[in-house]
């Protein structure tokens, strides 16, 4: 499963990228806000800088929801670097547009699904990715993580090619439980990504050994 980090933070997108793990971020105009970065030129500009140093896929999003200003938004977030992937939300106008943009040669990420009947449209219009907003399904009540396990199944029935990236992710567990049910990716906070170190036993263990050491030094 690729793992990709939802930040516009290059402090943090440098971290993980060191690590030798990150396969991409995604992010999108509020988190650019959140980093201070506003204006077309700015957060074009942004986006280079992290297709600059990340070798994957970085999911760059439209803030447009008619047909042809996502067409002419997408045709201009592809042509900052290869490497992005535009994303477009899951509306109809939204579909046009996956069908539009894939047709043209350029990939695109379903954003804001929700459910398994919206991943089948976005698989069918060609998305390249479709990302299943679970940590928004739990804050409903919900398990998110079931969704996940759904379009995994259909997918693999009907052998769409799509990849699902699970999005929205709140904890290192739902890491592990989207990777167990078949995502291809997902995208995650740094928080729960470094989480996925944590073990208790690994502390105590090399607590012991580093004493051992220390002992027959």
């Amino acid at each position: 499963m690729k793992i990709f980090i939802d930040t516009a933070n290059l402090s943090q997108i440098k971290e993980i990228n060191e690590l030798g793990i990150l396969n991409g971020v995604t992010t999108n105009p509020s988190l650019m806000a959140k980093e201070g970065i506003t204006g077309k030129p700015a957060i074009f500009q942004h986006y280079k800088d992290i297709c600059e140093m990340v070798a994957g896929d970085i999911s760059a999003e439209v803030v447009a929801t008619g047909f042809e200003e996502m067409i002419k938004e997408g045709q201009e977030l592809a042509g900052i670097h290869p490497n992005i992937v535009v994303k477009v939300p899951m509306i109809k106008e939204g579909v046009k547009a996956i069908k539009w943009l894939t047709e043209n040669g350029i990939r695109v990420n379903c954003t804001l699904v929700f459910s398994a009947g919206q991943a089948i449209l976005a698989a069918k219009a060609g998305a390249y990715y479709v990302s299943p907003f679970i940590g928004r399904i739990d804050d409903t009540g919900w398990d998110g993580t079931e969704l996940i396990d759904q379009i995994a199944h259909i997918f693999k029935v009907q052998q769409y090619q799509t990849q699902i990236l699970a999005a929205s992710i709140r904890s290192s567990n739902q890491i592990l439980n989207c990777a167990a049910l078949g995502a291809h990716a997902c995208t995650s906070p740094l928080e729960p990504i470094l989480g996925l170190f944590k073990h208790p036993l690994t502390d105590i263990g090399l607590k012991k050994f580093l004493e051992d050491a220390q002992k027959h030094g």
